[in-house]
């Protein structure tokens, strides 16, 4: 009867026990991160996706580097990438571990981004048309520039598209 107890409380099957239990609780990892601007309510894209307007939480799937754009109306655009590196629990020979711990892992990253309004003396539509319309004047008065000649204006008959007919030889047998 010893010998039986002795058996059941072995470590293989101890270990027989808590590997079903492990996989049964095993936890998970919560990746977020939440992007801020000032001023607030900025439209952003992450990687040419929209996520919307901030501050925006959403889930990320992969760690490396990020294209991001924050736009909103009277300030400047704003380009940049931002590289997000693993923990130390997320790299190759520990994750298996931090996958089967039976507690949840929440790895969460705030990114925030200022904003600059826009200068109103770089108002690119109205300074462009502006010099074209000084340009404009620059040349009209140039003594280089020389007058234009009227082109001759011809008129079409109307065309008919050429027919092409195919002529067949009798064909004379002997």
């Amino acid at each position: 009867m010893r010998f039986r107890t002795r058996i059941l409380f072995s470590f293989p099957s101890c270990l027989r026990a808590c590997v079903p239990a492990c996989l049964l609780f095993a936890g998970c990892v919560e990746q977020t991160m939440t992007i801020q601007s000032d001023p607030p309510g900025a439209l952003v894209y992450m990687n040419d996706q929209e996520l919307g307007r901030t501050p925006v939480t959403r889930d990320f799937n992969w760690y490396g580097d990020y294209d991001i754009q924050v736009r909103l109306e009277g300030y400047e655009t704003l380009k940049t990438h931002q590289m997000i590196m693993a923990p130390a629990w997320n790299w190759v020979p520990l994750d298996l571990f931090s996958a089967l711990i039976p507690v949840t892992i929440k790895d969460h990253r705030d990114l925030s981004f200022n904003l600059k309004p826009l200068d109103p003396t770089k108002n690119e539509a109205m300074g462009l048309l502006d010099r074209a319309e000084y340009l404009k004047t620059k040349m009209e008065g140039s003594v280089f520039t020389r007058v234009a000649t009227p082109r001759a204006t011809t008129t079409r008959a109307t065309t008919t598209k050429p027919t092409t007919t195919t002529t067949t030889r009798p064909t004379t047998t002997p």
